[in-house]
């Protein structure tokens, strides 16, 4: 099965009145990708975990041009395969490849899709397979095969957990100016520190419904995705699907807003899963308190019980909040629980009955 479509007529159009900055940095990005392909930098996929249904699975993985390890050398030993090689910094000075064909394996069923300008694919592909753990297979050009998991949801399945990710499931503690850097340069996933009892937390939800899908939704760059993805792994969190999103301008703006990306992800879910109640997990230093409040409004049949970890007066003063609860769960409808850290958030969900 292959899938190859030219550009709709609302795509051109999009491109027709593309941002000044968005069209400078694709110069960029063109220019970078020709000095590199004249250097000899291998394409390479790196893949992420999807997620799906019975009928569609969501796959997403990133096209970029790295450098090759020189034979047997130090980072050629230890790397199985080269997404491996894809770590901390390099994850950001390496070049993404724009508009690339990447032909997508699942269950025997192959499709080609393009990536996006950032070197990125996010494809819903239909297609029936059973629930459940499945293996999808990335290859661009001449790249190594890639692999990565979809896990697909059960039709039975009532319910799900949505989780933001900094200063939720770990302490950044850090200006919010100062985190893309925290997350570009500190190269090591243990040098990160997990929030107290938030491990145990989301894994006593996974076990309510085995088979629930596991979201972390996060306005990180897809640029930490494997830095996070160990860390997660590292401090026994439940294994699930990351939804980041991608740097620099878009088509129609300077900056890419956080707080849309992270609607338009939850829409999406409500939209995909329409059966599905979602425990949604946050933290009261931003926007998501807010974002799930919206959610709730808008969706209240796919809302199970809203998580909000309290961040100290100092966490909240780092990342640009004044420290304030807002006024929810007012009129005995969906719960919402705060606490500083997840033993109290499973506290007090256990004596309001939802776990």
């Amino acid at each position: 099965m292959k899938s190859s479509s030219p550009p709709s007529a609302a795509s051109q159009a999009a491109t027709d009145v593309m941002h000044r900055a968005a069209r400078i940095e694709d110069r960029f990005h063109q220019f970078r990708e020709k000095r590199a392909r004249k250097r000899g930098l291998a394409v390479t996929v790196v893949p992420y975990p999807g997620y799906g249904s019975t009928e569609w699975v969501r796959v997403l993985c990133r096209v970029l041009l790295t450098k090759r390890p020189r034979v047997g050398s130090r980072a050629a030993k230890k790397m199985r395969k080269r997404s491996e090689s894809v770590r901390g910094w390099r994850s950001f000075t390496s070049v993404p490849i724009n508009d690339v064909t990447v032909k997508i394996t699942v269950d025997g069923n192959v499709i080609e899709v393009k990536a996006d300008r950032g070197g990125v694919v996010d494809a819903r592909i239909p297609m029936t397979l059973s629930p459940g753990l499945h293996i999808v297979r990335f290859q661009a050009e001449d790249s190594e095969i890639a692999e990565a998991t979809i896990y697909v949801v059960s039709p039975q399945v009532r319910l799900g957990l949505v989780s933001d990710v900094d200063d939720t499931v770990m302490v950044t503690a850090l200006p919010r100016p100062f985190l893309a850097a925290w997350n570009s340069f500190v190269l090591n996933e243990h040098a990160r520190v997990p929030t107290p009892g938030m491990a145990v937390f989301l894994s006593k939800i996974a076990f309510m419904t085995p088979g629930m899908p596991i979201i972390y939704l996060s306005t990180g760059a897809w640029n930490v995705a494997p830095t996070l993805t160990r860390f997660l792994t590292r401090n026994l969190y439940p294994k699930g699907a990351l939804l980041l999103t991608d740097w620099g301008p878009t088509h129609d703006r300077l900056f890419r807003s956080g707080r849309e990306h992270k609607q338009t992800q939850l829409s999406r879910l409500a939209s995909e899963f329409p059966n599905i109640q979602w425990m949604l997990v946050g933290d009261d230093g931003q926007h998501d308190e807010a974002i799930y409040a919206q959610f709730e409004h808008e969706h209240p049949e796919n809302v199970k019980a809203v998580a909000i970890r309290q961040l100290s007066h100092g966490e909240a003063v780092l990342a640009g909040a004044t420290k304030k609860t807002e006024a929810h769960d007012q009129d005995g409808g969906v719960p919402w629980v705060y606490s500083p850290d997840g033993a109290g958030l499973v506290e007090q969900l256990t004596a309001r009955g939802v776990l």
